[in-house]
């Protein structure tokens, strides 16, 4: 192979895997939409919101296999080594994380629009801030892939951790609540699965935080425990 063709072949490389990259991107700015429009589903009583995020679903699901597509076409053509494969494998396994944050922001949206038909629970107030902290989460770990910020990617385990608790305490509450108020059992319930989503966008976004880390340094961060104070 002489110089040109091997310009020409590295040329082409970049051109594929940087767009791979943009369009996980854009996945990624899209799935942030559909979190912001699952919150305000719930905030505003929002049925627009609600239809407004399960339509958007659909774009995030095409992107996704956009991306798979490419790099699968990446790796069979070029079959890069190390870093280059490094990237082409996260981009991948990031964008399946941000296909999963969108379905729990549609399921969110189900149940609002659901929910929103009854008289407004004040227990949705705690669900609200839960929104808030879980898309803050995510789009930090959007960032931290972005920006190949390893720093900001470790500290995403343990601010999940902190949604959880947020999760955990919720449900307790409102488990209090549909002893004392039986005819609204199944908003409650509502109210718990959407926590439950919430909850799981905070996994996603800690998953894409590690595809971040390996990545950026082939370092594997799975089932690791931050040290003390971290």
């Amino acid at each position: 192979m002489d110089l040109t063709t091997a310009k020409h072949i590295l040329g082409d490389f970049d051109d594929a895997l940087r767009t791979m990259r943009d369009t996980v991107l854009m996945m990624a700015s899209l799935t942030e939409r559909l979190l912001a429009s699952a919150s305000e589903s719930l905030s505003a009583r929002s049925f627009e919101a609600c239809e407004r995020v399960i339509a958007d679903d659909a774009e995030i699901d095409m992107l996704e296999k956009s991306v798979d597509e490419a790099g699968v076409a990446i790796l069979v053509r070029f079959q890069p080594l190390a870093n280059d494969l490094r990237e082409v494998v996260a981009a991948m396994k990031v964008s399946t994380n941000l296909e999963r944050v969108g379905d729990q922001a549609v399921g969110i949206a189900r149940r609002a629009r659901r929910l929103n038909e009854a008289f407004a629970l004040p227990e949705t107030d705690g669900l609200v801030k839960m929104c808030r902290v879980a898309a803050d989460i995510f789009r930090d770990s959007i960032r931290s892939y972005a920006d190949r910020d390893e720093g900001l990617a470790r500290g995403l385990k343990e601010r999940d951790r902190e949604l959880d608790a947020m999760h955990h305490a919720f449900i307790d509450q409102l488990t209090a609540r549909m002893a004392e108020d039986t005819g609204r059992i199944r908003d409650y319930l509502d109210l718990v699965l959407m926590a439950r989503n919430l909850e799981r966008v905070g996994d996603h976004a800690t998953n894409i935080a590690e595809d971040a880390v390996f990545a950026a340094s082939a370092e594997d961060i799975r089932h690791t425990t931050p040290p003390p104070g971290a």
